[in-house]
């Protein structure tokens, strides 16, 4: 079975959390923030290690561990009843991160939408990524050097599974609005679908 899926891209920063978070309160949709899953992991776990290693270069950690784990935790949400696959359309945000991803679960999920939320100001993406850094005590997120090399990295790997979704699946989203007005964005192009 393929899970029917959307998936929230843009630069780190740019509110795929934040908005990946709303609707997964929404009746039917359930939300897998992979970076979320990294974290939660033990530090002193091998996986842990491997995440710590790459996260604190700004780097993104392989494919092997990613769906690894990726993988683990849907098999888990599913067993305890979280995300039921026949009723639900997954949100993913933070995976897949590169064609290579894509590749590896194009027999897994089923891309119903891809929204890119972009944001045309730098700045104000390093506002929200330091913010978040202090509320949400992610030390991943407090060095100026790291977070441009986490853009830097998000525009050489991710931003290409744009053109590898293509222009039907693809929907541009303003990410420097409100995030009610990014949701109601997102939500009027999914009614459509």
């Amino acid at each position: 079975m393929k899970y029917r899926s959307i998936l929230l891209f843009g630069a780190p920063g740019a509110g795929k959390g934040t908005q990946g978070k709303i609707l997964g309160v929404i009746p039917h949709f359930f939300h897998c923030a992979c970076g979320d899953v990294f974290r939660s992991l033990r530090t002193d776990t091998p996986l842990g290690k491997v995440f710590v290693e790459y996260s604190s270069r700004g780097e993104l950690v392989p494919d092997g561990p990613t769906i690894e784990l990726w993988s683990q935790f849907i098999k888990t949400s599913i067993q305890i009843g979280k995300y039921n696959p026949e009723l639900d359309t997954l949100v993913l945000d933070g995976i897949p991160r590169n064609v290579a991803q894509a590749e590896i679960l194009r027999d897994v999920l089923d891309v119903v939408g891809v929204y890119y939320l972009h944001c045309n100001n730098f700045e104000n993406l390093v506002k929200r990524i330091q913010r978040r850094a202090l509320k949400e005590n992610r030390l991943d997120d407090a060095n100026l050097e790291v977070i441009r090399h986490r853009i830097k990295t998000y525009e050489s790997e991710t931003a290409p599974l744009l053109k590898h979704y293509g222009l039907k699946l693809v929907h541009d989203i303003e990410a420097d609005q409100t995030p009610a007005k990014v949701l109601g964005d997102i939500l009027r192009t999914a009614a459509t679908r």
